[in-house]
């Protein structure tokens, strides 16, 4: 069991790092601003839930693998960015659609539940990320470090949900005004799609 202590320092660690302006929180940020305040909160659930891969990851050693062989390392960054250009395609061609929730959206929950999964899971540079940044909290006195290693996910998932969530509610305000101007809606689509594919390639071009 990690010390009451080691638990604040780490949450107040990985909110600085959840609210820093990167793919994950950007890629909220749009889908909730396109299709509402569900969408983002559902995206934001299925990034959250990435964590608990990686974190397993991080326990078992996988990620030490990934980490040392460039063959592993570049398979999950292609799977990645091949998955980010899908996106990028689907934005670009699409029209304007009104916000008024998941009966509206082309997309499931669970489609988007996996969307945001498979984001988070097929970024190598998080799992890599996750052995360097979960150890410096762990320790031998404490009990089992893999036990250890998944309190410390859980809490991640927790301040994930809670900074992304507040990011998908605010830019899920702008549903109602994007409602009322379909070309904006149309102009901010072909942004997510342009969002998507430098997404795409900032992850092909990532090195180890």
């Amino acid at each position: 069991m990690i010390p009451l202590e080691t638990a604040v320092l780490f949450i107040a660690a990985a909110s600085a790092l959840a609210a820093v302006p990167g793919p994950d929180n950007i890629f909220v940020l749009m889908q909730s601003a396109l299709h509402g305040r569900f969408s983002g909160l559902i995206v934001t659930l299925g990034l959250a839930s990435g964590l608990i891969v990686h974190t397993t990851a991080a326990a078992f050693g996988v990620a030490a693998l990934v980490q040392t062989s460039p063959f592993a390392f570049t398979a999950l960054k292609l799977i990645g960015a091949g998955y980010l250009l899908y996106l990028a395609w689907g934005a670009l061609r699409s029209s304007a659609q009104p916000i008024e929730g998941p009966a509206t959206s082309h997309s499931t929950p669970v489609k988007l539940f996996l969307r945001g999964l498979i984001m988070n899971v097929a970024n190598p540079k998080v799992t890599i990320f996750m052995l360097a940044f979960l150890p410096q909290f762990v320790s031998p006195e404490h009990g089992s470090l893999v036990a250890q290693f998944y309190q410390l996910g859980g809490l991640f998932f927790l301040v994930t949900l809670v900074v992304f969530g507040t990011i998908a509610l605010a830019a899920g305000s702008l549903g109602d005004w994007i409602n009322r101007k379909p070309l904006v809606h149309i102009w901010l689509n072909r942004l997510a799609g342009l969002v998507f594919l430098a997404l795409a390639l900032r992850l092909i071009a990532t090195q180890r």
